[in-house]
């Protein structure tokens, strides 16, 4: 069991963030934690798709002019594009969780959910 756990350590990492981050997201009430708690959870899954496009003595994409057959061993370009394009949508979630938070923070002066639904109820 280690020794797996030894080789596979990307994967005994994206659970624990996995773990982590929806726990903040569903255990705190402030809004701002919760927020972290959704980054670390985005964190997790960028590190799954980069850890499953990892080839073993894999090269770059780029194909020589001769190759030898059955020595090609290439890593997909592909989950790292992806991965770099759910980074920048992160990034703008971030911010806009962020302006929301706030918004809300200048409105009713708490960032607590409970109390916000207090608040909320005797509008």
């Amino acid at each position: 069991m280690i020794e797996i756990l030894a080789s596979r350590y990307a994967y005994a990492l994206m659970f624990v963030l996995l773990g982590i981050g929806m726990y903040m997201m569903i255990a705190n009430e402030n809004l701002v934690k919760k927020l972290i708690g959704v980054n670390l959870f985005q964190t997790a899954i960028f590190l799954f798709f980069v850890s499953v496009a990892y080839v073993q003595d894999g090269k770059a994409p780029i194909v020589p002019d001769d190759p030898a057959p059955g020595e090609l061993a290439m890593a997909s370009p592909l989950p790292h594009v992806i991965v770099l394009t759910a980074i920048v949508v992160g990034i703008a979630l971030t911010a806009v969780g962020l302006a929301l938070i706030v918004r809300i923070h200048t409105e009713y002066g708490t960032l607590r959910e409970d109390t916000l639904r207090e608040v909320r109820a005797d509008e």
